[in-house]
């Protein structure tokens, strides 16, 4: 397994950053590759990707959730493992802190080249780039879920 950990500020509050993360289905409109999110209940969701050339589909669980700090979640089945969290943490009334962990097995050659190149951390950097602009520009969540989730 490999790791990436990647940390950006977030010029929204942290219910707005945290509340915005939770509408996974809205992943593709900032993450590089993901097709398609959709979430199948409040702990599973069904993901497409498409990089490189190639398309992967696979399920994710969410195995602790807590509102405005963290969501971990692991992959259930399909052509991907990983594993990760993304926790959030108040700077001051209008800035927060996103933080993104993710354990992943790199399949194959092509996706093993890319990780000894360091594209899986560019490409992660990129996301939560691209999130930051995302929630920035509307400067409210379009939706959000704020129910626990533990540890089974």
């Amino acid at each position: 397994m490999s790791m990436v950990q990647e940390t950006i500020e977030v010029d929204v509050p942290l219910h707005t950053a945290y509340d915005q993360w939770t509408q996974f289905e809205d992943f593709p409109r900032f993450m590089d590759g993901v097709e398609q999110v959709v979430q199948i209940d409040e702990r599973h969701n069904h993901w497409r990707t498409k990089i490189a050339g190639v398309t992967r589909e696979f399920d994710t669980e969410i195995v602790d959730q807590l509102p405005d700090q963290k969501i971990a979640w692991r992959t259930v089945g399909g052509d991907v493992q990983q594993m990760g969290v993304v926790s959030f943490a108040r700077l001051d009334d209008s800035r927060c802190e996103v933080r993104l962990a993710m354990d992943y097995d790199p399949q194959g050659m092509a996706e093993r080249a890319a990780d000894t190149l360091g594209m899986i951390d560019r490409r992660v950097r990129g996301d939560l780039d691209r999130f930051k602009s995302f929630i920035e520009e509307r400067g409210v969540e379009n939706g959000g879920w704020r129910g626990r989730i533990t540890p089974a």
